[in-house]
């Protein structure tokens, strides 16, 4: 389908997009999807080291609000959330797409995983979503959605995943207990499962090109996911077509974890 032939279905929404780190990150396929169907952005990149790769994306989709947001850095979040309430005053979608283990802890297995390594990890990339829900919550007057990208890990043991596994399966807990709580407030949230793509973040697992492959041979529809697939699902579910689904894990995969 062309963009040509794709319905604005998001105009006139807000939309936070946390995570793209080049034009290969998951966030910047969500980031484009919401672009192309209307939504207007907010992007942030991590540092000054990855502003150079981000800012250009973000100027092409004629994104206002961007900046750099490291969760870990106390203040950041709370600017970042005062400037989207003093330019836009509200906000209608949030995508939480960042992750990360230091990399000894995340290539050494979970036994033997740092308490420190355990911890970052799950700040950054768990905890993180939680704190972003509660500031974005306040500014989602008319309902909204959130999003946090998970993977099949989380859920089945996959090699060299290691610590991420578990801290992946406490986001998709997050995930049930936020839509639980936000629920009453015409909030929904969304766990969502992106079949194995080339990432820079995916380029810190061992053997991930033997996990690609095996993903395309293992999913029903023979084939690997793009960005894009995960950018126009979570579109999709931004809007009143999906406004009764909310706290599940959503598997943009191709069929692939159907499959034992």
């Amino acid at each position: 389908m062309s963009d040509a032939n794709i319905r604005p279905v998001l105009a006139g929404q807000k939309a936070l997009v946390v995570g793209i780190a080049n034009d290969q990150s998951i966030a910047y396929g969500c980031a484009k999807a919401f672009r192309t169907v209307g939504a207007e952005l907010a992007l942030t990149w991590l540092n000054d080291r990855a502003r150079p790769h981000v800012e250009p994306l973000a100027q092409a989709l004629d994104a206002p609000i961007t900046g750099a947001l490291d969760v870990s850095v106390p203040g950041q979040m709370e600017a970042l959330f005062d400037r989207i309430r003093s330019e836009w005053g509200r906000l209608d979608i949030l995508v939480h797409s960042i992750a990360f283990a230091p990399k000894d802890d995340l290539q050494g297995g979970l036994l033997n995983c740092s308490a420190e390594g355990f911890a970052k990890a799950m700040d950054v990339s768990c905890h993180s979503f939680i704190r972003m829900a509660k500031l974005a919550a306040p500014l989602m007057t008319g309902g909204g959605t959130m999003f946090a990208m998970s993977y099949y890990g989380a859920n089945r043991v996959v090699a060299n995943y290691n610590v991420m596994g578990p801290v992946k399966a406490a986001l998709e807990a997050a995930c049930r207990y936020l839509a639980y709580e936000l629920g009453p407030q015409g909030i929904r949230v969304h766990g969502i499962s992106p079949g194995p793509l080339k990432t820079r973040a995916a380029s810190g697992l061992k053997d991930f090109e033997l996990l690609l492959n095996e993903a395309a041979q293992k999913a029903p529809l023979g084939e690997l996911v793009d960005i894009m697939d995960v950018g126009f699902a979570c579109a999709y579910l931004a809007t009143a077509l999906a406004r009764r689904i909310t706290g599940g894990t959503v598997y943009v995969d191709g069929g692939a974890n159907i499959v034992a």
